[in-house]
């Protein structure tokens, strides 16, 4: 079943690391997606990195500051810088995190989990609709790594990911990863996860890597993806065909050539099960 949301085929993202080569053209892939907050400023050179790269591929719009789980107002301010940003580049969704990361409108800077809990739901269900009529466009909505777990949680992660999705009527950044990392932290078994996400919601993959601190995942973004989540990830592809993947790479950022590399294993993957799909059809 469809998401909604288009096939863009595995991209990158935008980093500064990478601006020269976007610029003059090196920088080839089949999208991009951008940190929005990076970009949601008057002027300057950021802005001209990104008219050069939407010239050159879809770019997709993915936020880390909107803070859907928290109890503070939504910003005004944010979602109208949000909205010129989107009116500019014209992308082809917009993303952000099922999270909270202010209080008493102080941002921690952070994408910490939330309580699993009828009320939280009901809550964050609430701002998302604010958020889509704001913006008058459907969000995806993506789940975070976690390293605790709420005491008082009712609802699974997973059952509340989809029933967020199912309410608000928004789509679902898998970010397949995350689903590793939190469940080798929190000892679930992340085939369970993606069984219980729901086909019609599902539009984007993250994939990424990881740190093993010992005693727990860390999700820094700072390697290579990692054999367990390359393994995870086809399954996930067989589950969700056509789906967008980006590769994540936010720290100690290597040359583009290895990034994209990355991006053409993503590529390969998707391509083969997408194959095996025509053929048993």
């Amino acid at each position: 079943m469809s998401s909604g949301f288009p096939y863009l085929g595995c991209g990158i993202g935008l980093r500064r690391e990478h601006f020269a080569e976007v610029l003059d053209g090196r920088a080839r892939t089949d999208w991009f997606e951008v940190v929005s907050e990076n970009f949601m400023v008057p002027g300057g050179r950021p802005l001209a990195v990104l008219e050069r790269a939407r010239a050159s591929a879809p770019v997709v719009l993915h936020g880390v500051s909107l803070s859907l789980g928290s109890v503070d107002p939504l910003s005004g301010a944010y979602l109208d810088a949000l909205a010129a940003l989107a009116a500019r580049v014209e992308p082809a969704w917009l993303s952000d995190h099922l999270c909270w990361g202010s209080v008493g409108r102080r941002y921690a800077h952070d994408l910490l989990p939330l309580p699993y809990t009828e009320e939280a739901l009901a809550h964050v269900v609430r701002r998302i609709d604010a958020v889509q009529a704001r913006l008058g466009r459907r969000i995806l909505i993506e789940n975070v790594s976690s390293y605790l777990t709420y005491a008082h949680s009712t609802i699974s992660e997973w059952e509340f990911l989809a029933e967020t999705a199912r309410r608000a009527d928004c789509g679902i950044l898998l970010d397949v990863n995350n689903v590793y990392v939190s469940a080798t932290n929190h000892r679930f078994d992340p085939r369970v996860y993606l069984a219980a996400m729901p086909a019609d919601r599902v539009g984007q993959f993250h994939l990424a890597g990881h740190s093993d601190r010992g005693t727990h995942l860390l999700d820094t973004h700072d390697a290579p993806v990692s054999p367990a989540v390359w393994a995870l990830y086809r399954e996930a592809a067989v589950a969700f065909p056509g789906v967008s993947t980006l590769v994540e790479w936010d720290e100690r950022v290597p040359a583009l050539d290895v990034l994209l590399a990355e991006a053409a294993r993503a590529r390969a993957i998707a391509g083969e099960i997408g194959a095996a799909h025509a053929r048993s059809a």
